[in-house]
Protein backbone atom coordinates (compact mmCIF):
# COMPACT_ATOMS: atom_id res chain seq x y z
CA UNK A 1 0.00 0.00 0.00
CA UNK A 2 1.24 3.45 -0.95
CA UNK A 3 0.99 6.78 0.90
CA UNK A 4 1.98 10.29 -0.14
CA UNK A 5 3.68 11.83 2.88
CA UNK A 6 6.79 13.47 1.42
CA UNK A 7 8.29 14.12 -2.00
CA UNK A 8 11.43 12.51 -0.60
CA UNK A 9 9.61 9.18 -0.86
CA UNK A 10 8.80 9.48 -4.59
CA UNK A 11 11.06 8.59 -7.47
CA UNK A 12 11.69 10.89 -10.43
CA UNK A 13 9.59 8.55 -12.57
CA UNK A 14 6.67 8.71 -10.12
CA UNK A 15 6.75 12.52 -9.94
CA UNK A 16 6.82 12.86 -13.72
CA UNK A 17 4.05 10.28 -14.09
CA UNK A 18 1.81 12.16 -11.63
CA UNK A 19 2.47 15.46 -13.43
CA UNK A 20 1.58 13.95 -16.80
CA UNK A 21 -1.53 12.28 -15.34
CA UNK A 22 -2.65 15.62 -13.87
CA UNK A 23 -2.28 17.28 -17.27
CA UNK A 24 -4.20 14.44 -18.95
CA UNK A 25 -7.03 14.67 -16.41
CA UNK A 26 -7.26 18.44 -16.89
CA UNK A 27 -7.53 18.04 -20.66
CA UNK A 28 -10.19 15.32 -20.54
CA UNK A 29 -11.90 15.22 -17.12
CA UNK A 30 -14.90 13.23 -18.36
CA UNK A 31 -12.66 10.27 -19.11
CA UNK A 32 -11.98 9.93 -15.38
CA UNK A 33 -15.46 10.75 -14.05
CA UNK A 34 -16.10 7.24 -12.69
CA UNK A 35 -12.52 6.30 -11.85
CA UNK A 36 -13.18 6.34 -8.09
CA UNK A 37 -16.88 5.44 -8.16
CA UNK A 38 -18.21 4.49 -4.72
CA UNK A 39 -14.90 5.42 -3.04
CA UNK A 40 -14.88 7.61 0.07
CA UNK A 41 -12.23 10.15 1.04
CA UNK A 42 -11.92 11.26 4.68
CA UNK A 43 -10.52 14.79 4.98
CA UNK A 44 -9.03 15.56 8.41
CA UNK A 45 -8.36 19.25 9.09
CA UNK A 46 -6.35 20.64 11.98
CA UNK A 47 -5.38 23.80 10.05
CA UNK A 48 -7.67 26.23 8.20
CA UNK A 49 -8.04 25.79 4.45
CA UNK A 50 -9.69 27.07 1.29
CA UNK A 51 -7.86 25.49 -1.64
CA UNK A 52 -7.08 22.16 0.04
CA UNK A 53 -10.61 21.42 1.19
CA UNK A 54 -12.43 22.61 -1.93
CA UNK A 55 -9.98 21.02 -4.39
CA UNK A 56 -9.93 17.62 -2.67
CA UNK A 57 -13.68 17.45 -2.09
CA UNK A 58 -14.46 18.63 -5.62
CA UNK A 59 -11.86 16.30 -7.07
CA UNK A 60 -13.26 13.24 -5.32
CA UNK A 61 -16.79 14.16 -6.44
CA UNK A 62 -15.66 14.61 -10.05
CA UNK A 63 -14.01 11.18 -9.94
CA UNK A 64 -17.31 9.60 -8.89
CA UNK A 65 -16.53 9.29 -5.19
CA UNK A 66 -17.46 11.14 -2.02
CA UNK A 67 -15.49 13.34 0.39
CA UNK A 68 -16.16 13.72 4.13
CA UNK A 69 -14.88 16.87 5.83
CA UNK A 70 -13.93 16.33 9.48
CA UNK A 71 -12.58 19.11 11.64
CA UNK A 72 -10.23 17.91 14.36
CA UNK A 73 -11.52 20.78 16.52
CA UNK A 74 -14.78 18.80 16.79
CA UNK A 75 -13.03 15.48 17.33
CA UNK A 76 -12.08 13.46 20.42
CA UNK A 77 -8.64 13.13 18.80
CA UNK A 78 -5.95 13.96 21.32
CA UNK A 79 -8.54 14.23 24.12
CA UNK A 80 -10.36 10.95 24.51
CA UNK A 81 -8.75 9.06 21.63
CA UNK A 82 -5.21 8.67 20.35
CA UNK A 83 -4.17 9.43 16.78
CA UNK A 84 -3.31 5.75 16.35
CA UNK A 85 -6.77 4.58 17.38
CA UNK A 86 -8.42 7.25 15.21
CA UNK A 87 -6.44 6.04 12.20
CA UNK A 88 -7.20 2.37 12.82
CA UNK A 89 -10.92 3.10 13.17
CA UNK A 90 -11.34 5.59 10.30
CA UNK A 91 -9.50 3.40 7.82
CA UNK A 92 -12.12 0.67 8.34
CA UNK A 93 -14.80 3.08 7.10
CA UNK A 94 -13.16 4.86 4.16
CA UNK A 95 -10.96 4.09 1.17
CA UNK A 96 -8.43 6.92 1.49
CA UNK A 97 -7.52 9.61 4.02
CA UNK A 98 -6.01 13.06 3.55
CA UNK A 99 -4.94 15.16 6.51
CA UNK A 100 -3.89 18.78 6.96
CA UNK A 101 -1.99 18.81 10.25
CA UNK A 102 0.56 20.79 12.21
CA UNK A 103 3.13 18.15 13.20
CA UNK A 104 4.75 16.07 10.46
CA UNK A 105 5.23 13.19 12.86
CA UNK A 106 1.44 13.04 13.19
CA UNK A 107 0.93 12.38 9.47
CA UNK A 108 3.54 9.62 9.70
CA UNK A 109 1.76 8.08 12.70
CA UNK A 110 -1.56 8.36 10.89
CA UNK A 111 -0.14 6.44 7.91
CA UNK A 112 1.63 3.85 10.07
CA UNK A 113 -1.67 2.90 11.68
CA UNK A 114 -3.90 3.12 8.62
CA UNK A 115 -5.05 0.24 6.43
CA UNK A 116 -5.80 2.68 3.56
CA UNK A 117 -3.61 5.22 1.72
CA UNK A 118 -2.87 8.51 3.51
CA UNK A 119 -2.12 11.83 1.80
CA UNK A 120 -0.18 14.63 3.44
CA UNK A 121 -2.27 17.67 2.53
CA UNK A 122 0.13 19.90 4.52
CA UNK A 123 2.18 19.79 7.68
CA UNK A 124 4.54 22.35 9.17
CA UNK A 125 7.37 20.45 7.47
CA UNK A 126 6.12 19.64 3.96
CA UNK A 127 3.42 20.41 1.39
CA UNK A 128 3.85 17.72 -1.31
CA UNK A 129 0.47 18.15 -3.06
CA UNK A 130 1.16 21.85 -3.57
CA UNK A 131 4.56 21.29 -5.13
CA UNK A 132 3.39 18.44 -7.38
CA UNK A 133 0.73 20.84 -8.65
CA UNK A 134 3.42 23.48 -9.09
CA UNK A 135 5.51 21.13 -11.23
CA UNK A 136 2.41 20.48 -13.34
CA UNK A 137 1.90 24.23 -13.76
CA UNK A 138 5.54 24.80 -14.68
CA UNK A 139 5.40 22.03 -17.28
CA UNK A 140 2.27 23.58 -18.80
CA UNK A 141 4.09 26.91 -19.08
CA UNK A 142 7.47 25.75 -20.36
CA UNK A 143 6.50 22.37 -21.93
CA UNK A 144 9.32 20.80 -19.93
CA UNK A 145 10.77 20.35 -16.46
CA UNK A 146 14.39 20.11 -17.63
CA UNK A 147 16.93 22.94 -17.85
CA UNK A 148 14.95 25.29 -15.64
CA UNK A 149 15.95 27.52 -12.77
CA UNK A 150 13.56 28.20 -9.90
CA UNK A 151 14.25 30.92 -7.35
CA UNK A 152 12.39 30.72 -4.06
CA UNK A 153 12.66 33.86 -1.92
CA UNK A 154 11.38 34.48 1.59
CA UNK A 155 11.06 32.14 4.55
CA UNK A 156 13.41 29.23 3.96
CA UNK A 157 12.18 27.24 6.97
CA UNK A 158 8.88 26.61 5.29
CA UNK A 159 6.87 23.55 4.19
CA UNK A 160 6.69 24.67 0.54
CA UNK A 161 10.45 25.37 0.51
CA UNK A 162 11.19 21.90 1.87
CA UNK A 163 8.95 20.17 -0.67
CA UNK A 164 10.48 22.23 -3.49
CA UNK A 165 13.93 21.18 -2.31
CA UNK A 166 13.02 17.48 -2.30
CA UNK A 167 11.16 17.69 -5.62
CA UNK A 168 13.77 19.71 -7.48
CA UNK A 169 16.53 17.42 -6.23
CA UNK A 170 14.63 14.41 -7.64
CA UNK A 171 14.00 16.10 -11.00
CA UNK A 172 17.38 17.77 -11.41
CA UNK A 173 15.89 21.28 -11.46
CA UNK A 174 18.20 24.10 -10.34
CA UNK A 175 16.74 25.68 -7.20
CA UNK A 176 18.07 28.88 -5.65
CA UNK A 177 16.80 29.77 -2.20
CA UNK A 178 17.05 33.40 -1.13
CA UNK A 179 16.32 33.75 2.58
CA UNK A 180 17.59 35.43 5.75
CA UNK A 181 20.26 33.54 7.68
CA UNK A 182 17.84 33.30 10.58
CA UNK A 183 15.20 31.54 8.43
CA UNK A 184 17.19 28.83 6.68
CA UNK A 185 15.64 25.54 5.56
CA UNK A 186 15.98 22.76 8.10
CA UNK A 187 19.44 21.20 8.11
CA UNK A 188 17.91 17.75 7.59
CA UNK A 189 16.50 18.85 4.21
CA UNK A 190 19.70 20.64 3.21
CA UNK A 191 21.67 17.47 3.92
CA UNK A 192 19.23 15.06 2.25
CA UNK A 193 18.88 17.16 -0.92
CA UNK A 194 22.54 18.24 -0.99
CA UNK A 195 21.25 21.79 -1.50
CA UNK A 196 24.08 24.14 -2.43
CA UNK A 197 22.44 27.35 -3.60
CA UNK A 198 21.17 29.07 -0.47
CA UNK A 199 21.74 32.81 -0.79
CA UNK A 200 21.09 35.56 1.72
CA UNK A 201 20.46 38.12 -1.01
CA UNK A 202 17.22 38.05 -2.98
CA UNK A 203 18.65 39.76 -6.07
CA UNK A 204 21.43 37.20 -6.43
CA UNK A 205 18.95 34.37 -5.92
CA UNK A 206 16.57 35.41 -8.71
CA UNK A 207 19.17 36.38 -11.31
CA UNK A 208 18.30 34.67 -14.62
CA UNK A 209 15.55 32.57 -13.01
CA UNK A 210 12.72 31.07 -15.07
CA UNK A 211 10.44 30.94 -12.02
CA UNK A 212 10.27 33.29 -9.04
CA UNK A 213 8.36 31.77 -6.13
CA UNK A 214 7.41 33.07 -2.69
CA UNK A 215 5.06 32.24 0.17
CA UNK A 216 3.43 33.98 3.12
CA UNK A 217 5.72 35.41 5.77
CA UNK A 218 3.33 34.30 8.52
CA UNK A 219 2.40 30.62 8.21
CA UNK A 220 -0.53 29.40 10.30
CA UNK A 221 1.66 27.96 13.07
CA UNK A 222 3.72 31.14 13.64
CA UNK A 223 2.55 33.24 16.62
CA UNK A 224 1.64 36.90 16.08
CA UNK A 225 4.35 37.87 18.55
CA UNK A 226 6.91 36.88 15.89
CA UNK A 227 5.46 39.15 13.19
CA UNK A 228 7.55 42.30 13.76
CA UNK A 229 10.86 40.42 13.90
CA UNK A 230 10.05 38.29 10.88
CA UNK A 231 8.94 41.22 8.76
CA UNK A 232 12.19 43.06 9.52
CA UNK A 233 14.15 40.01 8.37
CA UNK A 234 12.02 39.31 5.30
CA UNK A 235 11.38 42.81 3.93
CA UNK A 236 14.50 42.64 1.68
CA UNK A 237 13.05 39.45 0.14
CA UNK A 238 9.77 40.97 -1.03
CA UNK A 239 8.96 40.12 -4.65
CA UNK A 240 8.46 43.43 -6.44
CA UNK A 241 9.15 44.89 -9.88
CA UNK A 242 12.75 45.64 -9.03
CA UNK A 243 13.40 42.05 -7.96
CA UNK A 244 11.51 40.50 -10.90
CA UNK A 245 13.61 42.55 -13.31
CA UNK A 246 16.64 40.42 -12.36
CA UNK A 247 14.92 37.23 -13.52
CA UNK A 248 14.55 36.30 -17.19
CA UNK A 249 12.10 38.41 -19.19
CA UNK A 250 10.11 35.23 -19.77
CA UNK A 251 10.03 34.44 -16.03
CA UNK A 252 6.79 33.55 -14.28
CA UNK A 253 5.74 34.42 -10.73
CA UNK A 254 4.32 31.74 -8.43
CA UNK A 255 2.76 31.81 -4.97
CA UNK A 256 0.92 28.94 -3.26
CA UNK A 257 -1.66 31.35 -1.73
CA UNK A 258 -3.10 32.84 0.36
CA UNK A 259 -1.06 35.96 -0.38
CA UNK A 260 -0.85 39.31 1.39
CA UNK A 261 -0.30 42.03 -1.19
CA UNK A 262 2.23 44.54 0.09
CA UNK A 263 4.03 42.02 2.30
CA UNK A 264 5.77 39.11 0.54
CA UNK A 265 4.69 40.36 -2.90
CA UNK A 266 3.48 43.64 -4.34
CA UNK A 267 0.08 43.90 -6.00
CA UNK A 268 1.51 44.79 -9.41
CA UNK A 269 3.44 41.50 -9.52
CA UNK A 270 0.80 39.08 -8.25
CA UNK A 271 -1.86 40.72 -10.44
CA UNK A 272 0.48 41.25 -13.39
CA UNK A 273 1.16 39.40 -16.64
CA UNK A 274 3.95 37.25 -15.24
CA UNK A 275 1.79 35.86 -12.44
CA UNK A 276 0.30 32.38 -12.79
CA UNK A 277 -0.89 32.01 -9.20
CA UNK A 278 -4.48 31.13 -10.12
CA UNK A 279 -3.31 28.51 -12.62
CA UNK A 280 -1.37 27.05 -9.69
CA UNK A 281 -4.47 27.11 -7.52
CA UNK A 282 -6.57 25.39 -10.19
CA UNK A 283 -3.99 22.70 -10.74
CA UNK A 284 -4.28 21.55 -7.14
CA UNK A 285 -7.60 20.03 -8.26
CA UNK A 286 -6.14 18.11 -11.19
CA UNK A 287 -2.93 16.89 -9.55
CA UNK A 288 -4.83 15.68 -6.48
CA UNK A 289 -7.15 13.68 -8.71
CA UNK A 290 -4.03 12.09 -10.20
CA UNK A 291 -2.66 11.38 -6.70
CA UNK A 292 -5.87 9.74 -5.50
CA UNK A 293 -6.18 7.58 -8.62
CA UNK A 294 -2.52 6.52 -8.27
CA UNK A 295 -2.87 5.65 -4.59
CA UNK A 296 -6.07 3.67 -5.12
CA UNK A 297 -4.99 1.85 -8.28
CA UNK A 298 -4.29 -1.86 -7.91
Amino acid sequence: MRHLLSLKDLSKKEILSLVDKGIAIKKNPNKYSTKLKSKTLLMLFEKPSLRTRVSFETGMTQLGGHGIFYSIADSPLGKKESLEDTSKTASRYVDIIMARLFKHEDIISLADNSSVPVINALTNFEHPCQVLGDFMTIKEQFKRLENLKIAYVGDGNNNVTHSLMYGCAKLGIDLNIGCPKELMPQQKVISETKAKIIIHDAYSAVRDADVVYTDSWMSYHIPDSEKHRRFQLLRPFQVNASLMSKAKKSAIFMHCLPATRGDEVTADIIDGKQSIVFDQAENRLHIQKAIMIWLLSK
